[in-house]
């Protein structure tokens, strides 16, 4: 007689977010991510009344554009940090530099030293940023990663629907001080519920410093000087606004492109165009964001609070696409996801730009947002996880800075640009709404041209 196979064994369920070494990592991990975007959203809220306390509206574009360039460095930083180190550094010093920023700018007396206190909370947020993506690739399993990438997203969409009303209640009620004074208290609890894994996510001792760190970090410091410019250029008139943002542009010419991974100007098979994308998606999507509300307001006579509705809509279409994705079956091509997410935004904001005409019905334009909201909740989780699945892992600390840089300066370049568009004339005109509607069309459908190009040829497949 022969012997035969032993039956195998049931095989074991894939852990989940919320399996027992899993779960207070998770939940840290999402409650600082949605500290994070609170801060960044109901910022926005309160500087009107900061500048009028604290009689600072000279500053009042540093206050936005110094964080900006902080948090440029500081993914860079954060990136070099985590491959060499591992993410436990960068991410204690991050909560530090964070929280330190917080408590400066809620207790300013002048606006300068509130400036201060945004520059050094900037710095804070990029590196942990960046912390929190390697955290991802060295702590979770892959097959959670479009989860745990999901649940960040949704920790990005709910501040995004009531950060900014949550933020007007505490300015009216407790002073625009606790806008600041308030995160700490939960922003330290939340890395001390990840503190225990990150002992097995990250090498204990120096590793060799990553080659060309130090010129990385240079041409951090001009893009982000650059960025600056750009922010605060995009909130001038005139002849000011035009130098500022040229100046900006040239520097961001230079100095970005050695930050992004080698090929991204031509669009290179695999990472590169992952960056790309990221970058194409965001630049489309806030360019109409920008422009809906007035368009709204101006063409149709929305009152503000309606038009912030219609945006709404897209969020929820946002945390509903990212559900989705972190849910499908995995695709079979890597490009099936991307391109999914590209043709919704692009065909949701193009139908938006067909509202500016008075006989298209408002509720058209609704539905368009909310399809570019699914498509950028089916997208940006996505390409998070293309981005560890292309990356060694000594390189997951520099290829997250570079997918959230090229986030964070394509969408600064065009709302400066877009700014510039609206603010060119006495007022906006219908065809400058159509117009930056459709070219926010344009660069999504851009990105749903080179989506195949995110499968890495077979050179460099991993």
């Amino acid at each position: 007689m022969t012997a035969t196979a032993a039956p195998p064994g049931p095989v074991a369920p894939a852990p989940g977010l919320f399996a027992p070494r899993l779960r207070a990592m998770t939940v840290g991990s999402v409650a600082l991510v949605s500290l994070l975007a609170f801060e960044a959203l109901a910022v926005g809220t309160a500087m009107p009344t900061v500048a009028r306390s604290l009689d600072g509206l000279a500053l009042y574009g540093i206050a936005f554009g110094g964080p900006f360039a902080a948090g440029v460095l500081a993914m860079v930083a954060s990136g070099i940090w985590c491959d060499s180190r591992g993410p436990r550094a960068p991410m204690w010093h991050g909560l530090v530099w964070f929280v330190l920023g917080l408590v400066i700018a809620g207790s300013a007396t002048t606006m300068g030293v509130l400036v201060v206190g945004r520059v050094v909370q900037g710095f804070g947020s990029g590196l942990l940023s960046v912390a929190l993506y390697v955290i991802v690739g060295r702590a979770y399993p892959e097959e959670l990663h479009r989860k745990i990438f999901a649940a960040f997203a949704a920790a990005w969409v709910v501040p995004s629907l009531v950060g900014p009303a949550v933020a007007g209640l505490i300015v009216e009620y407790l002073g625009w001080r606790w806008v600041f004074l308030a995160v700490p208290l939960v922003a330290v609890p939340a890395v001390l519920l990840i503190h225990p894994g990150l002992r097995a996510v990250g090498p204990a001792t120096r590793t060799a410093r990553p080659a060309g760190a130090v010129a990385r970090i240079g041409w951090a410091c001009g893009a982000g000087v650059s960025a600056a410019l750009l922010h605060i250029g995009g909130q001038q008139r005139g002849a000011s606004a035009v130098t500022l943002v040229a100046l900006a542009l040239v520097g961001l010419l230079v100095c970005a492109p050695r930050l992004l991974p080698a090929g991204f100007l031509r669009a290179g098979r695999g990472l590169p165009t992952v960056v790309g994308l990221r970058g194409l998606a965001s630049a489309a999507f806030v360019g109409a964001e920008v422009v809906i509300p007035l368009m709204l307001s101006r063409e149709r006579g929305f009152s503000p609070t309606a038009a912030g509705l219609v945006l709404t809509t897209g969020a929820l279409a946002w945390s509903v696409g990212s559900w989705l994705q972190g849910r499908l079956p995995a695709p079979r091509s890597r490009a099936t996801l991307p391109r999914a997410g590209l043709a919704c935004i692009a065909g949701g904001t193009a139908v938006v730009a067909l509202t500016v005409a008075p006989a298209v019905p408002v509720l058209v334009g609704v539905l368009g947002w909310a399809v570019a909201g699914l498509g950028m909740g089916l997208l940006y989780p996505s390409l998070s996880v293309l981005t560890l699945e292309l990356s060694a892992p000594g390189e997951q600390g520099r290829n997250s800075s570079s997918l959230q840089l090229g986030d964070s300066l394509f969408a600064a370049t065009v709302l400066a640009l877009t700014g510039a568009v609206l603010a060119a004339g006495a007022a906006p005109a219908a065809g400058d709404y159509a117009g930056t509607l459709t070219v926010a069309s344009g660069l999504a459908l851009l990105g749903l041209l080179l989506a195949g190009r995110v499968v890495p040829g077979p050179r460099a497949a991993h």
